[in-house]
C-alpha cells in the first residue's frame, strides 16, 4: 500500500509518524506540498520524499490522503484532478464535506472524509469516517487499512456526524492538554518542583485514563468511588461546580462542533 499526502503540515507528520511505527515502509510514503520547510521538516524527521507540486508520482500510489487547511482546500486540491485515476482519496480537513471534494474534482467518486487526532503519531489515536455512496467496500476497507495503522477508528454513516468527532476527539487532545496545563500551574503554585510537578500530573493522568479505559463502572461511578464526605477531593469538585467548569466544558465542545459546521459552509462553497 503506497500512500501520497497532499499537505505536510502537522497533521501529515502525525499520520506519517504513526504509518512508520506501524511497519509502513518509508519508500511507501510521499508528500507534496509548496512551503520547501514543510518539505524539509518531513524529509529530515521521518526520511521521506516529497516535491512541491503534482505530476505523474501520483499514479504510481493507491491512497491520497489531502492534509491541509480547510482555507485553502479548493485551491490546493483542484490540480490533483487531471492525475486522478483508480486512488482512493482520503481527506483529513477539518469541516470539508466529502461532497465538496468530489465536486471540486469534477465528480470523483471514491472519497472518504476523515477526522483522527494528533495521537495518531503514538498509534493510538481514534478517526471518525464517513465515505460518499459511491464508495464501494473495497474501497472503506482500504480506507480502515489507512487509519486503523494509527489507532482505532469509528464509522459514521451520516457525514454530518463527523462534525461532532471534530468536536469530541479531533480537538479533544487539546483540552486534556488544557487541564493538565492547569493542574501543573496548581502544583507549582502549590511549592511543588518541575520534576515532582511531572511526575504528579502525567502519572495521575495516565492512570486515571486506564481505570477509565479498563473499568466496567461509569465514570460517574469511578468518581464517586474517589470522592468521600468532607474530604479534599468534595472540596476541589464543589469549588469546580462553583465555577461551573463542567458546563463550561460542555460549552466549549460545543463551539467546537458549531465552528466545524461554520467552516463546511464557509470553505465548502
Amino acid at each position: 500500500m503506497k500512500i501520497i499526502f497532499i499537505g505536510a503540515g502537522n497533521m501529515a507528520g502525525a499520520l506519517i509518524g504513526g504509518l512508520l511505527k506501524r511497519g509502513i515502509p518509508s519508500d511507501d510514503l510521499y508528500a507534496i506540498d509548496p512551503s520547501s520547510d514543510a518539505r524539509a521538516r518531513l524529509e529530515k524527521r521521518y526520511s521521506i520524499q516529497s516535491s512541491e507540486t503534482m505530476d505523474g508520482t501520483l499514479n504510481e500510489y493507491d491512497v491520497i490522503i489531502i492534509a491541509v487547511k480547510p482555507q485553502v482546500m479548493k485551491t490546493a486540491i483542484e490540480p490533483l484532478a487531471p492525475w486522478l485515476r483508480a486512488q482512493l482519496i482520503i481527506s483529513v480537513a477539518a469541516g470539508i464535506r466529502a461532497v465538496d471534494i468530489s465536486r471540486w474534482l469534477n465528480g470523483y467518486p471514491r472519497v472518504v472524509r476523515a477526522m483522527p487526532n494528533t495521537l495518531a503519531l503514538l498509534g493510538i489515536g481514534v478517526t471518525g469516517l464517513a465515505a460518499l455512496r459511491s464508495v464501494d467496500n473495497d474501497d472503506r476497507t482500504l480506507a480502515e487499512q489507512v487509519l486503523r495503522a494509527v489507532g482505532d477508528i469509528v464509522w459514521c454513516e451520516d457525514e454530518s456526524k463527523i462534525d461532532a468527532v471534530t468536536a469530541i476527539s479531533g480537538s479533544g487532545p487539546a483540552y486534556v492538554f488544557y487541564f493538565i496545563q492547569a493542574m501543573q500551574r496548581a502544583a507549582h503554585e502549590l511549592g511543588l518542583d518541575e520534576k515532582q510537578t511531572h511526575t504528579l500530573v502525567f502519572t495521575t493522568f495516565s492512570g486515571a485514563i486506564q481505570l477509565a479505559a479498563q473499568s466496567d463502572e461509569s465514570s460517574s461511578a469511578l468518581l464517586e468511588r474517589v470522592v468521600s464526605e468532607g474530604g479534599t477531593t468534595v472540596a476541589a469538585l464543589d469549588s469546580f461546580e462553583t465555577d461551573s467548569i463542567s458546563t463550561a466544558i460542555v460549552r466549549g465542545v460545543l463551539a467546537a462542533h458549531a465552528r466545524a459546521i461554520y467552516i463546511s459552509d464557509t470553505f465548502g462553497k
